[in-house]
């Protein structure tokens, strides 16, 4: 029986491969998975895979972006349903550390392949990245004309904020065996360097982070 050969540009059949891959990664991981493994799946030819996807790391792409997919819409979310900057902050970070630990917990070998996307900077997890930056950094911009939060530069402040809490919100970092404050302890702590100083205490942020202030310090 010949094989029905599927459109190109059918989304829907793109989709459906996604899901084959991600099964397979379920079931054996990214890195044993092959594209002729997702064209069994498929009862497909590995060379109408091809007609979808140039790569194995090209379906492997279109799988983190997926995934990432699903924790940008979920933080966005968590900050849409919050009422202060600080508390649609908490929101949404706790929103993503809460997805990645949970992929972490109960879908290890899908987790395995997000954190390799994060830790070797691949284009998807670079887009992923500056996406939370953004959002972050619109809330902070946001909170600072209410006055709720400190001056500076939003996105000296989103940088900031983002590195100390890469251990829970960097898939490759998280690690239920790691010694560290819990989610709350460590938002807390940096909800207390954004907040509005009492007048006459308020500082520069930018001003901080310059060469010349901390060769100055």
């Amino acid at each position: 029986m010949q094989e029905r050969i599927p459109q190109a540009g059918s989304p829907c059949i793109r989709q459906r491969i996604v899901q084959a891959a991600i099964r397979l990664h379920r079931k054996i991981g990214f890195r044993k998975t092959t594209v002729a493994d997702i064209a069994r799946g498929m009862s497909m030819s590995p060379a109408n895979i091809y007609r979808f996807f140039a790569s194995k790391q090209a379906i492997e792409e279109a799988v983190v972006a997926d995934l990432l997919e699903q924790v940008c819409a979920a933080a966005t979310l968590a900050a849409l349903l919050s009422g202060s900057a600080l508390e649609r902050l908490a929101a949404a970070l706790s929103a993503i550390s809460q997805l990645h630990e949970h992929r972490l917990e109960n879908d290890s070998k899908v987790h395995e392949l997000v954190a390799a996307a994060v830790s070797e900077n691949w284009p998807v997890a670079l887009s992923y990245e500056d996406r939370i930056r953004g959002l972050v950094r619109t809330i902070i911009a946001g909170g600072q004309a209410s006055g709720e939060l400190r001056p500076g530069s939003p996105l000296a402040m989103t940088c900031c904020l983002l590195e100390a809490m890469d251990g829970y919100l960097n898939p490759s970092r998280i690690n239920a065996a790691s010694v560290r404050p819990a989610f709350d302890e460590m938002m807390d702590f940096c909800a207390g360097a954004l907040h509005q100083a009492p007048w006459g205490q308020s500082t520069d942020l930018a001003a901080d982070l310059r060469p010349q202030a901390v060769a100055q310090g």
